[in-house]
């Protein structure tokens, strides 16, 4: 042993001292393993710095959150602004269903209280008289049929009805309509005192009078009044003349052209009062728009009936209007 100290052996070997030993370590561990100290202190404050760093990102959500909530109250008054508007759409609808019930149901009423109304029983509620030969008609119009004509003087009895210038009366039982303006509560005289024209009933039948306005029924009561002999009218017929169609005009179908000529004058002396506008027989015409003209000349038609040879032709004015 002298000898390996001598060679410096045992010199070396304090520097493998367990103490030695068990300080480099912790040299290492403080050291070059981890760092120094002022190393760590320096990792540490880096990662309280980067910790608040990390923390701000959740700061944005706030932000985020309040855009949400202000679409999301946009969008439920959107929703809210919308359903009044169904609920006022649906009130006004109910509204109108229920204005359109209430006039159906014063309608339907209305047509009941009518339906009732006409089934009862007319009631006279006065007596009056016709002034004219007065068509009794089915309706309260020009255009219904006609089922009797009354004489002029003839007594009726009238309701409580009337339709504008329509007046309803009870015959036998039945109801029917006349013009109002033709009745009167006093009868009237069956002649008048100015020229003696007769209205009573033709003797030979009154079928011609249907569809005449009352101007023309009183010429065709007139002349077969004042010409018995006269047995055959011409009245309301669909030909080129619109007086006939309208009911304006009347035929006094005569075959002695001396009679003719006769009933021809008398109607134009008795013009006024029979309201006649025009006259034409055998070939002539007279007006009373032309009247100082006297009887004209005509052109020939062609035909004895088309030049008036066999009838005697009257027109009237429609202001009387259809009895």
């Amino acid at each position: 042993m002298a000898a390996l100290l001598s060679l410096g052996i045992g010199a070396a070997a304090p520097a493998t001292s367990p103490q030695t030993a068990t300080a480099e370590p912790a040299a290492l561990v403080g050291g070059s393993a981890f760092g120094s100290r002022e190393d760590q202190l320096d990792r540490a404050s880096r990662g309280q710095m980067s910790r608040p760093a990390l923390q701000t990102a959740p700061s944005d959500r706030p932000a985020i959150g309040a855009g949400a909530a202000e679409a999301h109250a946009r969008k439920a008054a959107a929703a809210k602004q919308k359903a009044a508007q169904r609920k006022a759409l649906a009130k006004k609808a109910a509204a109108k269903k229920a204005a359109a019930k209430k006039a159906a149901a014063k309608k339907a009423a209305a047509k009941e209280k009518a339906a009732a109304a006409k089934a009862r029983p007319a009631k006279a509620v006065a007596t009056k008289f016709s002034t004219v030969a007065l068509n009794v008609r089915t309706k309260a119009a020009a255009s219904a049929s006609v089922t009797t004509v009354l004489d002029r003087g003839s007594k009726v009895a009238v309701t409580s009805v009337k339709d504008g210038q329509w007046q309803q009366v009870v015959r036998k039982g039945k109801t029917g309509w006349v013009r109002g303006r033709y009745l009167s509560a006093k009868k009237p005289s069956l002649t008048n005192s100015s020229g003696g024209i007769s209205s009573a009933r033709c003797a030979s039948g009154n079928a011609v009078e249907s569809g005449l306005t009352a101007d023309a029924v009183r010429v065709h009561r007139a002349i077969c009044a004042q010409f018995p002999q006269i047995k055959s009218f011409g009245g309301v017929r669909a030909d080129s003349l619109p007086e006939h169609p309208s009911g304006r005009a009347l035929d006094a179908m005569v075959s002695d052209a001396s009679l003719g000529r006769q009933i021809a004058d008398w109607v134009r002396a008795n013009r006024k009062q029979l309201g006649v506008s025009e006259i034409i027989y055998a070939q002539r015409i007279w007006t009373v728009q032309r009247g100082g003209e006297g009887w004209r000349s005509m052109s020939d038609r062609g035909s004895a009936s088309a030049n008036h040879y066999d009838h005697v032709h009257v027109t009237v004015y429609g202001s009387s209007g259809t009895a």
